[in-house]
């Protein structure tokens, strides 16, 4: 294709919109109206996530590797291996049962790397002190294995094994044979393992990953963290993500061109391609047969379809409607291959001068920057827990979300088409190389249908960002975005540099922090739009409110950041005050593991830099976000009032709200009224005395919000809250369990051990309380309380029914919840 201009490039529609379309051919009436049935096609998805066995192997001693290496031959002989591991004889009676997604680093205990303040022991905290990497071999490589049993009528399928992401450096091995292997850890990859199967037998996968070395700074999981599934369709199959479409919506309507890629694995052939469009509410809106297809024997073909529509409805964050694209192959009237993909009809144009417009509605992007781990389950993080995460941030006021630094997991994008949030789209290697531009392509592939993907960044922070080097990889990688998709965008994140290197080669400028060199690029760079990949970055322990440093926290007030960074009321006043800027992503969404930042030493283990802990608990500056990013109104109060033995010193209050103004209360008597200024926050020097103390707020002088914080009793029952209560086969439920004193009052300071007890079809995923510094175990059925909080994640079976989550503790009253399964 050609490779359009900046100029077009940003005023295009999105890559998802494929519009509902009404072809050439006649199509009757009261079909176009009706409904069209979804009987099992001749393609098979078997979901590969139970079953496994699992078992650590050694990343330098072959003989606690299961062999493998041990010869020097070991890839000498194809079906020969040099373990038993992969030989149908081999017992595994003794390794672990698991399913996926599963994170085998989150079960390994806390370990420090090396004496306090060495160079060993900040590498420790930076991977949240799992023993994981060359320091720690026999904890780096895991092997996991599992049968499957094919069908004889297998033999006429091709085999084709899916992995939507491994950590990492894996070895795929099928019945001896190595079938497979990929280097990333998060790129999505696809096996054929046709020649390797055998139909109507079991046959032996075994998987080898190896985390000796990583991709981030962060902790990064280890194993088999996403599905995996096996996919058996027809010889001649529609490839994976090979139904694409380019539209373009005007007033008048849509034009849409949808490319379908068709791999045939056999004799010459001749097809029908029949593509039918459903409609959000799942009537066929359009039907589209194609001529009979030639198919080339062992060859490819990808056909491209012309149509139109007519008031087409548009994908919106307010209304993120989604359609259905049907793709069928048919031989002499007979179905070999059916796809379906999910797609939204939106615009999308960056303007240097006024931001980010989608469907030619301005959008200011209120983003966050978010890792891929959770409390209780590390980086194997189910996909309702994904989208629990989404609705979180979204309450929050955000309306984009930037998988960093990474692609993000299938689910999320499926769930942010649903949901109606934006999606930053990243992939890990900034690189033109084989290895760099094949993970790039498996990213623009799996994103290029969503229509919340608006903009793809091609790296981040990267070392020769600002050098002619740079500027030719990304040229390369830009390339490579346009021919798979070119209706987006490529940005890269660059902390400094600005105007150097590479940047002349982006669409869209992408800034890491760095707010005193921003208006001097725009000034120098008039028609380059501008968006804010990475900012705020302060750094906020949940419940805190002084700093300790000997004791590992920091305060939860919008004051303490790293030298790069800013506050985030500091950074939002700054984009929002700036047409040109179409909006930023802040660092983080959520606390992750590793980056202890501003104390990367032991035993910290987690980041501060999140508008909500590693739980999903809210700290105070969420409310920041909600009430500068949100449309409802905002009154939030802090700190706790529980400061015994600080009689008559003072406190400081602050108040985050987007009333006109707030008034303070101290056990009734005002402490004044003051105005409030957007995007700032209020605040108060108040001497301490228990009781309560209020904030009113207040618009056009009518009082219509209250907000207070009491001093509470001791510690004396337990309360567990959680905002699902019937959960689908597999859902899970995020439990709030909060320690109450006898008034039913949270104690904000509490620190009382719970233990879990669960009864019913359902599994204690688990546990987790956000403090930064806990060793505690996430796999496990009791957790202490941090500032008064815990979580538990509690998982639905497949059978349903009554499930009884309980919850107790020495010397306080215990509490149940009941949830319902359904099946």
């Amino acid at each position: 294709m050609n490779n359009p201009g900046r100029r077009d490039l940003l005023k295009t529609s999105g890559a998802t919109a494929l519009t509902v379309m009404i072809p050439g051919a006649a199509v009757g009436a009261a079909r176009l109206t009706s409904t069209i049935a979804s009987p099992p096609g001749p393609r098979i998805v078997v979901p590969l996530d139970d079953g496994w066995r699992f078992h650590l192997g050694h990343a330098a001693d072959p003989a606690r590797d299961f062999g493998f290496g041990g010869s020097h031959d070991t890839y000498g002989k194809s079906g020969d291996v040099g373990t038993p591991v992969a030989e149908a004889t081999f017992d595994d009676a003794g390794w672990t049962a698991v399913g996926l997604p599963h994170d085998w680093a989150v079960d390994l205990p806390f370990e420090q790397f090396g004496p306090a303040g060495s160079d060993r022991d900040k590498t420790g905290a930076y991977q949240g002190f799992k023993p994981l990497g060359r320091l720690w071999p026999a904890t780096s490589v895991g092997w996991y294995r599992r049968i499957i049993r094919l069908d004889a009528a297998d033999a006429n399928r091709r085999l084709l094994l899916q992995f939507d992401g491994v950590s990492r450096d894996c070895l795929v091995i099928l019945n001896g044979f190595v079938v497979g292997s990929n280097e990333s850890g998060y790129a999505p990859f696809e096996v054929d393992v046709t020649d390797f199967a055998k139909p109507g037998a079991d046959n032996i996968l075994v998987v080898r990953c190896d985390v000796s070395l990583g991709e981030a700074w962060s902790y990064e999981g280890a194993g088999l963290y996403r599905h995996v599934r096996l996919v058996k369709a027809a010889p001649a199959h529609v490839r994976r993500w090979g139904a694409t479409a380019r539209c373009t919506v005007t007033a008048a309507g849509a034009k849409v061109s949808v490319t379908t890629e068709i791999d045939n694995h056999g004799a010459a052939a001749e097809v029908v391609l029949r593509s039918t469009i459903l409609g959000p509410d799942g009537r066929v809106l359009a039907v589209l047969a194609s001529e009979s297809l030639a198919l080339p024997a062992w060859g490819e073909v990808a056909p491209t379809q012309h149509m139109s529509i007519a008031q087409p409805a548009l994908w919106s964050l307010e209304t993120p409607q989604l359609h259905t694209l049907v793709t069928e192959l048919l031989v002499d009237g007979a179905m070999i291959d059916r796809d379906e993909c999910r797609f939204g009809i939106r615009t999308i144009r960056f303007d240097p001068d006024h931001g980010f417009f989608l469907n030619d509605k301005p959008v200011k992007i209120k983003g966050t920057c978010n890792h891929q781990d959770h409390a209780g389950v590390g980086f194997a993080v189910p996909d309702s827990l994904h989208v629990w995460r989404l609705e979180q941030l979204k309450a929050m006021g955000a309306n984009a979300y930037r998988s960093t630094h990474h692609s993000p997991a299938p689910a999320i994008l499926d769930a942010c088409d649903r949901l109606g949030i934006l999606v930053m789209d990243e992939t890990r290697q900034m690189s033109s190389n084989v290895e760099g531009l094949s993970q790039l392509e498996r990213v623009v592939r799996q994103g290029r249908n969503h229509p919340s993907v608006f903009i793809w960044s091609i790296g981040n922070e990267e070392i020769h960002r600002g050098t002619e080097t740079g500027a030719r990889i990304a040229e390369t990688m830009k390339r490579k975005v346009y021919e798979l998709d070119g209706t987006r965008p490529v940005t890269e994140a660059f902390n400094g540099k600005f105007g150097e290197g590479a940047s002349r080669v982006l669409d869209v400028m992408g800034c890491n922090y760095y707010l005193d060199a921003i208006d001097g690029y725009h000034a120098a760079h008039p028609t380059v739009p501008m968006i804010g990949t990475e900012t705020g970055s302060t750094v906020m322990t949940r419940g805190e409110y002084a700093r300790d440093d000997k004791a590992g926290v920091v305060p939860a007030y919008d004051q303490e950041f790293p030298r790069w960074a800013t506050t985030a009321e500091t950074w939002w006043s700054f984009y929002d005050a700036r047409p040109f800027l179409a909006g930023g992503f802040v660092w983080t969404g959520f606390d992750y593991r590793g980056e202890p930042t501003p104390f990367e030493r032991w035993p910290e283990n987690a980041s501060n830099f999140g508008q909500m802990d590693l739980c999903g608990f809210p700290k105070d500056n969420y409310h920041y976000y909600r009430a500068w990013w949100g449309t409802e109104p905002v009154l939030h109060l802090f700190p706790h009032w529980n400061w015994a033995g600080r009689e008559g010193q003072p406190v400081s209050v602050w108040v985050h709200s987007n009333c006109d103004a707030v008034e303070l209360f101290l056990n009734g008597r005002s402490l004044g009224r003051q105005a409030v200024t957007r995007n700032k926050h209020l605040a108060w020097q108040v001497a301490y005395a228990p009781g309560r103390i209020m904030a009113h707020g207040y618009r056009a002088g009518k009082r219509i919000m209250i907000a207070e914080r009491q001093t509470t009793g001791p510690a004396a029952r337990i309360g567990l809250s959680s905002d699902r209560r019937h959960l689908a086969p597999g859902e899970v439920a995020v439990v709030r369990a909060a320690v109450l004193d006898g008034r039913r009052r949270e104690v904000p300071t509490a620190a009382n051990r719970i233990a879990f007890t669960l009864t019913g079809d359902a599994t204690l995923l688990g546990v987790g309380n956000g403090d930064p510094r806990s060793l505690e175990p996430d796999h496990a059925s009791a957790r202490s309380a941090y500032n008064g909080l815990a979580m538990a994640l509690v998982q639905a079976g497949p059978r349903g029914g009554a499930i009884r989550l309980e919850a107790r503790a020495e010397g306080l009253l215990p509490a149940m919840l009941p949830l319902i399964g359904t099946a």
